[in-house]
């Protein structure tokens, strides 16, 4: 079996990077040839499911919570492979029934992010999934939301981090990404 850095380069090779996208001085990291390509998807889901089976032992997780739109590729594996449930964070106006719902500021104005009401009850454990972790602000909020229902998050796990744009320091729960860049 392969070592964990030589899994986690095998993933990262995969990774595309695309200079001045969505805007100029961006460098866009795009995971998308990750998908494509079966054993490399594999490996990443299979790294993810054993973090939390070896961080989370000795606790049962309830729900991966899954973040529009990323978190809704890698959470529903891995909930199935850990055998727990999914449940969807949206963007406003995307869930029907009651929600609950967050406010929260991004670089270029504001966004909504919406839950179930009765998605979760207080004090079940979850895992937040999203692919990238870059200012921080969509995580804090999902951070809240959860926080709002009092539901107990065990963690928030990422595929990528950007280090240098700080992003961990805006999250209140721990933070683990697989794979970090600081450009």
């Amino acid at each position: 079996m392969s070592s964990f850095s030589e899994r986690i380069k095998r993933i990262e090779n995969k990774v595309a990077a695309y200079p001045d996208f969505p805007k100029k001085g961006i460098l866009f990291r795009d995971l998308c040839p990750v998908l494509k390509d079966h054993a490399t998807f594999q490996e990443l889901i299979n790294l993810m499911v054993e973090y939390i089976q070896s961080t989370h032992a000795s606790v049962t997780v309830d729900y991966i919570v899954g973040l529009d739109a990323r978190g809704f590729i890698y959470g529903p594996l891995i909930a199935q492979r850990i055998g727990c449930g999914f449940v969807l964070v949206r963007k406003q106006g995307k869930l029907p029934g009651e929600v609950v719902s967050t406010t929260y500021s991004l670089e270029y104005g504001t966004d909504t992010m919406e839950l179930q009401k009765d998605a979760i009850q207080p004090k079940q454990k979850v895992i937040i999934v999203d692919d990238l972790l870059a200012t921080g602000g969509t995580m804090a909020a999902a951070c809240q939301l959860l926080n709002k229902i009092q539901a107990d998050i065990l963690d928030c796990l990422v595929v990528i981090e950007m280090t240098d744009l700080k992003g961990r320091e805006k999250v209140p729960k721990p933070v683990h990404s697989f794979i970090q860049y600081t450009d």
